[in-house]
């Protein structure tokens, strides 16, 4: 049995087929209106929304388009401001306006710079769905391949940009928990030391007098006597005594 694909050249008719076989792009998912004006050259071609009230935008193209992708965003942008309004004009549907918008575009093709872009953006999530219209023996349908689908591992919270004189946190390695600082105890108060009283002086005991001892007295020395023969020497004879003279004529 021979396979044949169809070129589909009118937006109309494949919008028409993507919202017949919408189940294939995602379960649950319901349409709330088409052909939805954001501004002279942005039309949203179909505004969805889950089986959780998230708003989900739908984007057909029939050729290759990367210009798709920057309507896309804009869109998303106005729905997000609107979502609260959106809520309220379509009260049948569980519209669920606390969460952010999503994106899915469905296009024959994606080019690699467009691929390359929705897989590292951040901060939005976009979906890429290439279609193919095919004919089986009497049997026509549309067939859609998903080529980018957002998953939580996929996208990152947006760093904070570090400013240049900031320097850069370290890669922390088994990082400890600080341990708690032990209070010093508390230290007894020192009682002030006695300090030593000086020595009292004590009384003066008085001794007894010892009795005065008196030089013993010694008799004064008596004159010596002086030798007779001195006293002979040094006295003068008396005329009586002096030798007589003799004379001698």
């Amino acid at each position: 049995m021979s396979v044949e694909r169809i070129s589909v050249e009118s937006k109309k008719e494949l919008e028409q087929m993507v919202s017949n076989e919408i189940n294939q792009i995602e379960k649950n998912l319901t349409v709330i209106c088409t052909q939805v004006p954001i501004n002279d050259k942005i039309t949203i071609d179909a505004l969805c929304h889950d089986e959780n009230g998230q708003l989900v935008i739908l984007q057909v193209n029939v050729n290759e388009d990367d210009t798709a992708l920057l309507q896309g965003i804009q869109s998303l942008d106005y729905v997000d401001k609107f979502k609260s309004f959106l809520k309220m004009t379509y009260g049948k549907h569980k519209i669920d306006d606390k969460e952010k918008p999503r994106l899915i575009l469905v296009a024959p093709n994606f080019s690699d710079t467009l691929r390359h872009i929705v897989q590292n953006i951040q901060g939005l999530r976009i979906e890429l769905y290439e279609w193919e219209y095919l004919k089986i023996g009497d049997h026509k349908g549309l067939h859609l391949q998903s080529i980018f689908t957002w998953k939580p591992t996929n996208w990152k919270p947006a760093e904070k940009p570090m400013e240049e004189n900031e320097p850069k946190p370290l890669e922390k390695k088994n990082e400890q928990k600080p341990m708690k600082k032990k209070e010093p105890a508390p230290t007894p108060e020192k009682k002030e030391e006695a300090k030593p009283e000086p020595p009292k002086p004590q009384p003066e005991t008085k001794q007894p007098e010892q009795p005065k001892q008196e030089a013993p007295k010694f008799p004064a020395p008596k004159p010596a006597d002086k030798p007779k023969e001195d006293e002979d020497f040094f006295k003068l004879p008396t005329k009586e005594e002096q030798p007589k003279k003799k004379r001698f004529f």
